[in-house]
């Protein structure tokens, strides 16, 4: 089956902030070697970076691969041209939002910092930890002030994010 490239895919991705080093990307593998991810999984950077600069919009966008990026800035930060690897990546994520995709991993963490202001969840155990600290059992944070996370949520349902959640469950 030959794919359609769509030319004003690529050149919409490098018109956002972040992405106009696209083009630099000359597939020397430096980022893929660098993959944290790759080493365990099938995610290949190098691969979905060229995938854009053809225009291989639904390729990109609906590929499972486009979540498995930590944004360790590993790739980024050895990239020989300068390409601003995970830039491109977020732009092609929130492009993958946009159209309905994200990963199920994401969708729960993005549920669970809705709900709780964080990614990462304060339990009995770290409490402790600060209390042994000299530090309050909560931050001074959405954490551990209920107005700041009232407020915080109210400013994710302005932006849309709770909608974004809803769509994909």
């Amino acid at each position: 089956m030959v794919k359609e490239p769509n030319p004003q895919f690529a050149l919409e991705v490098s018109q956002k902030p972040g992405g106009e080093t696209l083009s630099l990307c000359f597939q020397c593998g430096t980022c893929t070697g660098s993959c944290p991810s790759g080493r365990l999984t099938s995610y290949r950077t190098r691969k979905l970076i060229r995938k854009a600069q053809l225009g291989l919009e639904k390729d990109v966008l609906e590929s499972p691969d486009l979540w498995m990026c930590t944004t360790c800035y590993a790739c980024q930060e050895r990239c020989p041209r300068g390409v601003e690897i995970v830039d491109i990546i977020n732009i092609l994520r929130n492009m993958a939002v946009k159209q309905g995709a994200m990963s199920d991993e994401h969708t729960k963490v993005g549920t669970y910092f809705l709900q709780n202001g964080a990614t990462v969840p304060l339990n009995e155990k770290y409490e402790a930890i600060r209390e042994k600290l000299g530090l309050s059992r909560r931050p001074a944070n959405v954490l551990g002030d209920k107005k700041a996370l009232e407020d915080f949520q109210k400013i994710l349902k302005v932006t849309g994010f709770d909608k974004l959640l809803e769509e994909k469950k």
